[in-house]
């Protein structure tokens, strides 16, 4: 059984015990949170389809760590004219696991 799910503006597929790399949460590693915005569930007798969401369907996971992405360089010039900007951006994010779908 699966689930598509809709966390913090980005769409996961969520299985029992899948590891997810999501935007950074403000919460302690070892911490549970409860998932209800649900799309779709899908691998019992036929999937159902949410209107936005699944009513009753929730997901529960637990946050198993934090960390930041490899390095991009952003680099902007224009040409003839000596401008030149350098920036570095690491983006932070949050390792989730699923724990449990509770469906309709």
């Amino acid at each position: 059984m699966y689930a598509l799910i809709d966390f913090k503006g980005k769409q996961y597929k969520a299985e029992k015990g899948a590891v997810l790399k999501v935007d950074h949460i403000d919460a302690e590693p070892g911490s549970s949170l409860n998932i209800d915005s649900v799309l779709m569930l899908a691998g019992q007798d036929k999937p159902v389809i949410g209107s936005p969401y699944v009513a009753g369907a929730k997901v529960s996971a637990t946050v198993e760590s934090h960390g930041k992405d490899k390095k991009i360089i952003v680099f902007k010039y224009k040409p003839k004219k000596d401008y030149r900007r350098k920036m570095g951006h690491r983006q932070q994010y949050s390792i989730i696991k699923i724990g449990d779908i509770t469906g309709v």
